[in-house]
């Protein structure tokens, strides 16, 4: 019962915050399952619903919602928004993918675009990003700066995006590193600070002097710097959280893509499509990096240079797996679909 009223709480809040606008502008929304804030997931999905009314100006008329569990609570934050008049609807965590899907069935005039999902409709969108190749970025880092060898990382679910960012830091590490180790926590949430917390201490009990997330709060960089060792954000620049812990941060910039595609809709162009983009179109962005030597710091930006030219790619070249088998030149479907660790992973995959 709590759930739902904080649902309707934030729908209210969400709406009437374009109750004002003017009834012809085309109505756009977000569903987040965080809250804006002021870092983070949501936070960066925010700044692109931003970005589009500053582009579109009077055009476009936006709302959100935030909060919002994946589930049924999601179906139903869908489903009113698009009641709501809204004609186009960007719903951007994975477990809305189900939801969405449902609710494009009912409204077939309403364009939907869900975030890091698989499945499309005549007027359902997929998009996501390639947070891959900034973990190859960062594992480089953290493979040059370790000086135990290991490097704890805190995770959210073992879903192919969190498990190819895994690898692919891995990966980025091993090339500068061979004995480098990664161990690893599941906190099964993508936004939970006391769990993160929990976890980076532990890590760091167990020998980590580095510390990776792939959630979304800055609880681990927090306590990274309380330790004095150092850290990666995620999502967003966290830098301000802890200045002396961030190295750099993965960072997602949905701007441009928010605002093709609701100009789409306006134009009339829209079709469905499935988005992957990443460094060298601006997806992913990597913050200016902190708190290492020059040389290092050289190095990595020669790595995202190589990534972003198409000339280095991080799950390209023979990979061998935690089972000792091999894989080579992994392409799109191999790195969506991927449920295996590499060689090095201090950790057994949840199935």
């Amino acid at each position: 019962m709590k759930k739902l009223a904080t649902l309707a709480a934030a729908l209210a809040v969400g709406l009437m915050s374009g109750a004002a606008h003017a009834a012809d502008k085309l109505k756009a929304a977000w569903v987040y399952v965080g809250p804006v804030g002021d870092f983070g997931y949501s936070y960066q999905h925010d700044l692109g619903r931003k970005a589009v009314e500053k582009a579109l100006g009077d055009k476009v008329q936006t709302t959100y919602v935030e909060n919002v569990p994946e589930g049924p609570d999601a179906e139903r934050a869908i489903e009113r928004l698009a009641r709501d008049g809204n004609k186009i609807i960007f719903t951007t965590s994975f477990g809305f993918m189900d939801p969405t899907i449902k609710v494009a069935k009912k409204y077939p005039d309403v364009k939907f675009e869900h975030a890091t999902g698989y499945k499309r409709a005549d007027n359902v969108a997929t998009y996501s990003a390639r947070f891959y190749e900034g973990r190859y970025v960062i594992g480089q880092i953290a493979g040059k700066m370790s000086k135990t060898n290991t490097v704890g990382y805190i995770v959210s679910f073992p879903i192919p995006e969190v498990v190819s960012g895994i690898n692919a830091f891995m990966l980025g590490a091993q090339s500068v590193n061979p004995n480098i180790k990664v161990k690893i926590v599941w906190v099964n949430s993508w936004y939970d600070p006391g769990k993160e917390a929990d976890a980076a201490k532990v890590l760091i009990s167990q020998g980590a002097d580095i510390m990776v997330q792939h959630t979304d709060s800055t609880a681990p960089l927090q306590v990274a710097q309380e330790k004095n060792i150092l850290g990666f954000g995620q999502s967003s620049d966290m830098a301000k959280f802890a200045p002396k812990a961030q190295i750099t941060a993965i960072t997602d910039d949905w701007d441009g893509y928010y605002i093709d595609r609701v100009k789409a809709v306006l134009d009339g162009t829209w079709k469905s499509k499935d988005t992957w983009d990443g460094m060298k179109e601006g997806m992913v962005v990597l913050p200016p990096i902190a708190n290492v030597p020059d040389d290092v710091k050289k190095m990595a930006e020669e790595t995202a240079a190589k990534i972003k030219a198409g000339t280095l790619k991080p799950f390209g070249g023979t990979i061998t797996k935690q089972d000792g088998t091999t894989v080579k030149d992994l392409d799109d479907g191999a790195i969506l679909s991927m449920n295996w660790y590499v060689k090095g992973i201090d950790d057994k995959l949840p199935q």
